[in-house]
């Protein structure tokens, strides 16, 4: 039953009162089971009331991972969760663990609190004093990999020693003697090192000859810090640009001592940026630069930044596109310092134009657009240019109070028609709409342009770097002169290079029509590079901000960058964060005829590659029977000296289980499809093949694996470039997604809840679609295993 209406707000509101962020509560709303469950886990706390953060968080846990053979325990558990006695994830995974094994068997308590540490409290100084002797331990290791130490492995020491120690306690710690140990991370430690470097690398041999040691190129002040190439507010004294005029005349424009010095005394001397899109549309990867160029510089100097809405423009502006840019916002890591929107000014606006006219610098035309364009080609000055500044002021407030009609008259800024540049082409600083604005409302139906009021807000937001992509270069000049003739502080501009990506589209024009003419499904379609179909696929926004960072703020616009390079940061952050998981797209019957019919081994599997023995979470329980399924295409019918797959006569090992050996094929009619293929395992492992298969099982007796929906992204375009082509649309992928409607799965998946990401074994990285429901799990690929970049080299 899907939840909906009044009843869907009650379980929000209850969902945020145990902590939850508005993000996650809404995306468990959206799985029935896991709504279901944590319900029932809050009121068996009894915290319908709400609670802190950290307790809410294990219940949520319980709510997802409890296992479901011990339900009859799970009221006493949570005593102990709502007393505190169980705190952390690494005491609740040791419940699960110990209940699981009870099931609805009764238990001493004794031995659970001891199997799940409860009454242990590790001190901040054991903590301290055990990590400073891990540190000594490895020492020598970690100075020679610096960064690229798996940290993973000090931990693994700490938890031997102090399993019930708080892990967030420990990384701090870690993090600081790391830093003690080694200073700052530099570029060179984000480096992967060479595999064909390791290979020859070779024990030192004693010798008294001398060792040259190739000392590696120090990385760039730039390289280390991307924003080091901004001036400090206090320096925007100098000469910004100059504008030249037709008539030999140059306006050489910077801030005067007295003005920069009123600014200084406002903002404190800090840094203030802005991040300013049009609510027009979802935000794409090439916001994500511009946000990390404006938030990041305003965190890195200790200032702030504004999410200011660029909305001008009511007819494209939209509600919807509003609400998705501060949520994705938020979902990038950035903290507005501000938002406002371009309409706040409005009033203020509409003053300055009146200013503008009186000070002969703004006149009202009647030319149509067509006209504009003829006369601009021209360099010819509109017929109403020099028209009384009197009767410039009557017909602007006859448009402001509506007595003129819908494209009858513009005001536009008095420039230079003669210009070299055609931004100084006489602008249009306002046009007449009559539509309502969504922030606004109807107060006005004249409307200020992107040229006019921009430069204005950033002023009067009092904006220290104004920060923009190179296509607005040329319009320095309109920018400054603007501001110059207004007796406006005037911020720092600087322009640096757009992001472009291969094999897809940036523009919000050609986003918004395949969108609108369902070339893709939404804005939020997995294979757009828009922020929200990123996120949907998988892509963290850790992820994207690394990609950005190593791209970096050149003013270079001449690179396209490949997608491979963006695949490459997202697979190392998900190898780091996404569990490793057992999933078969293409199911191809196995069935071992000497395991008994009906016996079913519960073995286990590792979540990570370096789970520590000793460390139950780091594991997971998958089902072996007599009845598995492998991938069609890891079965051939003739062998092959390089194919590690599995073949008549010949071996494999399942992963995590044991070596089984094809010993007959059940063909279909045509005698070439396979149906089914017998086997044997050896249950001694004694047999050693070279190749692993990764493979799922019936659960139990006479019920198939849990069938999940796959879909298979791929490159939405076919060429490098498409925006470059004619028919851009013709170079559309056919095969960009593919859906794979009946996979297998482990048993272990079927908790999962939207925006999960996991490593399916040798197939890719994948995450939980929201198209998921409690009958049917979807998973979107994000990305493949395999890495062309990395191996090409960064």
């Amino acid at each position: 039953m899907v939840v909906k209406g009044e009843e869907s707000d009650k379980i929000l509101e209850l969902f945020l009162k145990i902590g939850l962020d508005e993000r996650t509560a809404r995306n468990t709303i959206a799985n029935n089971k896991v709504t279901a469950n944590l319900t029932a886990v809050i009121h068996e706390a009894a915290l319908t009331d709400g609670c802190d953060r950290t307790i809410g968080n294990l219940l949520y846990t319980v709510a997802t991972k409890y296992p479901a053979n011990a339900l009859k325990h799970r009221p006493k558990l949570l005593e102990y969760v709502v007393s505190s006695k169980i705190k952390t994830p690494a005491q609740l995974e040791a419940s699960f663990s110990f209940l699981s094994n009870v099931a609805s068997d009764d238990f001493k308590q004794e031995e659970f609190e001891e199997a799940c540490g409860v009454g242990v409290e590790v001190s901040l100084e054991e903590l301290t004093q055990t990590v400073h002797e891990i540190f000594e331990e490895s020492k020598a290791v970690i100075l020679e990999r610096r960064y690229r130490m798996n940290v993973g492995e000090l931990f693994g020491s700490i938890r031997k020693k102090h399993p019930w120690a708080d892990p967030k306690i420990a990384k701090q710690l870690v993090d600081a003697k790391m830093y003690e140990l080694l200073g700052e991370r530099t570029a060179a430690d984000d480096e992967k090192p060479s595999k064909k470097k390791e290979k020859k690398e070779k024990p030192a041999k004693v010798e008294s000859k001398a060792v040259v040691v190739d000392t590696p190129a120090q990385p760039s002040e730039e390289e280390l810090n991307p924003f080091s190439v901004f001036p400090a507010p206090e320096d925007n004294i100098k000469v910004h640009t100059e504008v030249f005029f037709s008539n030999g005349s140059v306006l050489r424009c910077c801030n005067t001592r007295e003005r920069l010095d009123n600014h200084l005394k406002v903002t404190g001397g800090r840094v203030f940026t802005r991040f300013p899109p049009e609510p027009n549309g979802y935000l794409h990867i090439g916001h994500a630069k511009a946000m990390f160029v404006d938030f990041g510089l305003a965190k890195e100097r200790g200032g702030c930044c504004y999410l200011r809405y660029d909305d001008t423009n009511p007819e494209a502006e939209k509600k919807e596109y509003i609400t998705h840019i501060e949520e994705i916002v938020q979902w990038m890591g950035w903290e507005p310092f501000k938002i406002t929107y371009t309409s706040d000014y409005f009033q203020d606006l509409y003053e300055l134009a009146v200013e503008l006219i009186r000070r002969g610098h703004a006149y009202v035309d009647h030319q149509t657009p067509e006209e504009i364009k003829e006369y601009r080609e021209k360099k010819m000055n509109s017929p109403w240019r020099d028209r009384p500044i009197a009767e410039s002021l009557k017909l602007f407030d006859d448009m402001k109070r509506g007595l003129i009609e819908e494209g009858k008259a513009t005001l536009r800024m008095k420039q230079d028609m003669q210009s070299d540049n055609f931004n100084m082409y006489d602008l249009i600083a306002y046009r007449i709409k009559f539509t309502p604005h969504p922030h606004a409302g109807d107060k006005w139906c004249i409307y200020p342009s992107y040229d006019y009021a921009h430069c204005i807000v950033d002023s009067l937001e009092n904006i220290t770097h104004s920060l923009c992509t190179l296509e607005f270069e040329t319009r320095r000049a309109s920018y400054y002169w603007l501001l110059h003739v207004l007796d406006l502080y005037q911020p720092y501009v600087w322009e640096y290079s757009r992001l472009n990506i291969t094999n897809t589209v940036m523009s919000k024009r050609k986003l918004n029509y395949i969108v609108t003419n369902k070339y893709v499904d939404g804005w939020d379609d997995p294979r757009l590079m828009t922020l929200a179909g990123l996120r949907r696929r998988g892509v963290t926004s850790t992820a994207i901000n690394s990609f950005v960072r190593g791209i970096g703020i050149t003013r270079s616009d001449c690179s396209m960058i490949r997608l491979d390079r963006l695949e490459y940061h997202i697979r190392e952050e998900l190898n780091k964060t996404a569990p490793r998981v057992l999933v078969v797209l293409h199911p191809l019957k196995v069935v071992i005829t000497n395991l008994e019919s009906g016996s079913v081994l519960d073995l286990d599997a590792k979540k990570w590659p370096d789970a520590q023995a000793d460390d139950t979470s780091a594991f997971y329980k998958v089902p072996f029977s007599n009845v598995v399924y492998i991938e069609r295409s890891d079965f051939r019918l003739k062998d092959s000296k390089d194919y590690y797959g599995l073949a008549p006569g010949k071996s494999a090992l399942l992963r995590y289980a044991f070596p089984i050996k094809c010993t007959d094929v059940i063909l279909a009619d045509d005698k070439e499809t396979v149906l089914e293929i017998r086997a044997e395992y050896d249950p001694s492992k004694k047999s050693k093949p070279k190749g692993v298969l990764h493979w799922v099982a019936d659960p139990s007796p006479g019920s198939d694996p849990l069938k999940v929906e796959v879909r298979l992204f791929d490159k939405l375009f076919n060429s490098e470039n498409p925006a470059e082509l004619d028919d851009w649309l013709a170079d559309l992928n056919p095969n960009s997604k593919l859906v794979v409607p009946a996979a297998y799965a482990v048993p272990s998946l079927r908790n999962a809840a939207i925006g999960d990401t996991f490593q399916f074994e040798r197939l890719g990285y994948f995450a939980v679609d929201k198209d998921s429901t409690a009958e049917k799990l979807v998973f979107n690929r994000t990305v493949t295993l395999k890495d062309a970049y990395g191996k090409a080299g960064k």
